[in-house]
């Protein structure tokens, strides 16, 4: 009842279509007949606009009465007509004169010096109050959104590109469209709640997309903002506190408009290549608001992705005496790529504003978006009454075309058809990336892994396959079962494994899952991650370095998790594991490293190339549990699920484990708790943004538990790392593990292109500077004696930390750190990541 509710809301109030509707509409021009596209149209006293379209025309949908309906656009003199519906439709034609924004003799307001910085001051000293003038509001919001391909290289605009393009040989047209319609709730200072009606996409999105309202909130009133997509650095607004340290203003003239004072302010930035705007702003005197906003972002300048100029148009009305809201958002937009040239814009219109809503308690409960089960499914016609930009004749014919293509696509005949040729074969994509085989009927797939990660090397097991596959099975209410089974041989060694793994998401909306997997494997010493076979294939057989040490298991392990309230997620496992210690039957390689050989399968062997045993075969039984904690967790709900929004704030969880003894003849018995707190994302203004992860744990009893058991680093030994916050760039994978207390930190810094992005050449890498540092700390160390059957001791270690500094772009980074054991230092070099480890 409260969706059918909210739906009859949004319609009355977005669109305001009844029975005694009609349709006033018309053509916006310019002084020379020229369209002035995304004109503003709104009806004074009211907060119900809407905006022209690329062709300059425009409509609405009104009742019998007489209106005042303004016509604005920046630039361009405010026209207000009066105008009478009837019972019939109306058509008026209007033509904006051109603005003469003058230059007055007086300075302004008393001021003696620059009057444009003097009025800029007066709009930063009421930012605030502006900012936070609104506590709450609700609105209904259009979003419409266009992509145009303007010219391409015919050697490159074969015909499976055009297919996917889904254009025309005239190497031109509409590549994309999307449309949305919204109803929009606010609460200061950063709780939304969006609820999308109806969204129609047409097309392939090739450069980015905002089809959504949340998408184009910008408010310049605030310090600085990120503009989604196009840079890791937030602009600063030219409203800023700190705008006169980034800006310099020129009053290009004034205007009165509905007996305002505007004036036109140029904005120009004291310094190239920082993270500021260009263009104009239009404030009102007096008030000293913001009255609209045409400024622009270049690729030169900025060094924003995708495109190379970004303008930004902003247009306030009153929508009480002293309140103003923005009535449209348009981001214009233009760019190329690999010869290929494309434009577009977004385009969002703000509609019948309620400045006091009355949320009930409880309605900002995390969802930032609900799209209703039947948005996707709008009829043409629906379209045609609800949107309130008519479409341009080139926009009409787009969507007439891919409508006709979409039904053919949806025949099962072509469905087959792609499900076929998806399901080929092409060696070097199975290779990189695996290959997939899906049954649309059924959705069924069977995943296959890369050759590259069924073939291995190690000294324990010699010359190795590990066959696994994938098996998944979806069904209409969004769950899933799957399947793995993997084959493990060792030729050397003549070990053979072989286990699988189920797992059945019951409650995907609240992430809930059954799992189990049980068999007999090889696994790694450190179960906090090493080294992948690939990688520790490479190593071995051309440096001699066999970095992961094996033991051998037969286990059968249980899981459940489900979140049991919005950010509170539980996991719970318990697993029964015989285990026993394996040692090197294989000593291959490929190139032979002079006054090199293979170190012990054993890491706490002295010497380490001595075999020596670590731990006898032992029985585990093993209950673990977390918590996992998000702070105003944010989802998104879907017809086809829930999906969890990035954090903006930290999360803590809390890990318990408990070894257990005497039941079914395990021969542990302890228990360890840690606790961490990490955010892989803290915004930290201007300066970019950090990342971190702070662990403390310790064994509360360590009565009896072997070295698997003990908590271990997520370390790196080699030059290829792993920049995921929580690990080491130069920590050995097992020497610091312990079964004491420690601590662990990590702090990393990304300063998104704020320095690189000024040097010359180097700017046009788009390069980010990184820095960070790795710290842990235990109460006491394990260290092992020497050879033989002697017992593990106890010794003092001292701290261990890293310090590193790196550029990165997107999954490529290099990074250039030191390591120390207290202040001596121990090792120092290049580590780099290319998106395989």
């Amino acid at each position: 009842m409260k969706a059918y509710s909210l739906f009859i809301f949004f319609i009355a109030a977005a669109v305001q279509v009844s029975a005694q509707t009609y349709r006033l509409s018309g053509k916006i021009t310019d002084e020379s007949k020229k369209p002035v596209s995304f004109a503003a149209i709104y009806i004074r006293n009211t907060t119900y606009g809407s905006t022209a379209n690329e062709d300059g025309d425009y409509e609405f949908r009104l009742n019998p009465g007489t209106y005042q309906v303004v016509y604005r656009y920046v630039g361009n003199l405010e026209r207000t007509e009066k105008v009478t519906i009837t019972n019939h439709d109306e058509v008026l034609n209007v033509t904006l004169a051109n603005e003469p924004f003058v230059l007055q003799g007086e300075a302004g307001s008393g001021d003696e010096g620059n009057p444009a910085a003097n009025i800029m001051r007066q709009v930063i000293a009421k930012r605030e109050h502006y900012l936070n003038q609104t506590q709450e509001y609700s609105c209904a919001v259009f979003v419409k959104g266009v992509q145009r391909l303007t010219s391409a290289p015919k050697s490159l605009l074969g015909r499976d590109v055009r297919s996917v393009l889904q254009i025309d040989t005239t190497t031109k047209g509409i590549i994309y469209q999307s449309e949305s319609l919204s109803q929009y709730n606010f609460r200061t200072p950063d709780r939304i709640r969006e609820i999308m009606i109806a969204s129609r996409t047409a097309g392939q999105n090739t450069a980015f997309s905002y089809n959504k309202a949340s998408d184009l909130q910008v408010n310049f009133y605030q310090n600085s903002f990120e503009i989604q997509g196009l840079s890791t650095r937030p602009f600063v607004s030219p409203f800023a506190n700190n705008a006169m340290s980034f800006y310099d203003y020129k009053l290009v003239g004034r205007s009165i408009k509905s007996g305002r004072r505007i004036d036109k302010i140029q904005v120009i930035p004291k310094r190239k290549h920082e993270a500021v705007y260009q263009g104009n702003v239009y404030v009102v005197e007096g008030d000293w608001r913001i009255y609209g906003i045409d400024l622009y972002l270049t690729k030169a300048d900025a060094n924003i992705n995708f495109v190379d100029t970004l303008n930004i148009s902003q247009q306030y009305i009153p929508v009480t005496d002293s309140t103003w809201m923005p009535t449209s958002t348009l981001f214009d937009f233009k760019g190329g790529v690999l010869g290929f040239k494309f434009k577009g814009y977004y385009l969002a219109i703000y509609n019948n504003y309620n400045l006091n809503p009355k949320f009930p308690e409880g309605f900002f409960n995390g969802e930032v978006m609900r799209i209703d089960t039947q948005a996707n499914a709008k009829p043409t016609r629906y379209w045609a009454n609800n949107r309130p930009v008519p479409l341009t004749n080139l926009e009409e014919l787009d969507y007439k075309r891919k409508d006709s293509i979409a039904v053919i696509q949806s025949k099962p005949q072509y469905l087959d058809s792609v499900n076929r040729a998806q399901n080929g074969f092409n060696p070097i994509s199975y290779f990189f990336f695996g290959k997939q085989l899906y049954d649309r009927k059924t959705r069924q797939s069977l995943y296959f892994y890369q050759p590259y990660q069924t073939i291995f090397y190690n000294t324990v097991e010699g010359w190795g396959v590990s066959a696994k596959v994938h098996y998944i099975k979806g069904f209409d209410n969004g769950q899933s079962f799957s399947v793995t089974p993997n084959i493990r041989y060792g030729f050397a060694a003549k070990l053979f494994s072989a286990n699988l793994g189920l797992t059945y998401n019951y409650d995907p909306a609240n992430q809930g899952a059954f799992s189990a997997r049980f068999g007999s494997d090889v696994m790694d010493l450190n179960n906090a991650g090493t080294r992948s076979l690939l990688f520790n294939t490479l190593s071995s057989l051309l440096y001699e370095n066999n970095y992961v040490k094996l033991y051998r298991t037969k286990f059968g392990v249980v899981a459940w998790q489900r979140e049991v309230a919005n950010g509170l997620l539980l996991n719970t496992q318990l697993s029964y594991a015989d285990r026993r210690q394996l040692y090197n039957v294989s000593f291959n390689h490929i190139k032979d490293v002079p006054d090199k050989q293979y170190t012990a399968n054993n890491p706490l062997s002295n010497p380490p190339e001595v075999e020596t045993q670590l731990f006898p075969q032992n029985q585990a039984l093993t209950a673990r549990a977390s918590l996992t904690f998000t702070f105003r967790q944010q989802y998104v709900t879907r017809p086809d699920g829930k999906y969890i929004e990035p954090s903006r704030y930290p999360k803590v969880r809390l890990n318990y484990r408990k070894g257990i003894s005497g039941l079914l003849g395990s021969d542990v018995n302890y228990d360890f708790a840690s606790l961490d707190v990490f955010d892989d994302r803290l915004k930290i203004g201007l300066v970019g943004f950090s990342s971190f992860k702070i662990t403390a744990g310790t064994f509360l009893n360590h009565r009896s538990l072997y070295f698997m058991d003990y908590n271990h680093f997520f370390g790196n030994q080699g030059t290829v790392f792993n920049p995921t916050i929580g690990s080491f760039h130069f920590l050995d994978f097992y020497d610091y593990s312990t079964d004491r207390s420690f601590l662990e930190a990590h702090y990393e810094h990304n300063f998104a292109g704020n320095f690189l992005s000024k040097i010359p050449f180097v700017r046009k890498l788009k390069l980010e500077e990184v820095i960070g540092v790795n710290y842990l700390t235990q109460a006491q160390h394990t260290a092992y004696s020497g050879v033989g059957n002697n017992p593990l001791i106890q010794g003092v270690k001292s701290n261990y930390s890293e310090v590193y500094i790196g550029v990165q772009r997107f999954i490529f980074r290099v990074d250039y750190g030191i390591a120390f054991e207290g202040s001596r230092r121990i090792v120092q070099g290049i580590r780099i990541f290319y998106g395989l480890r």
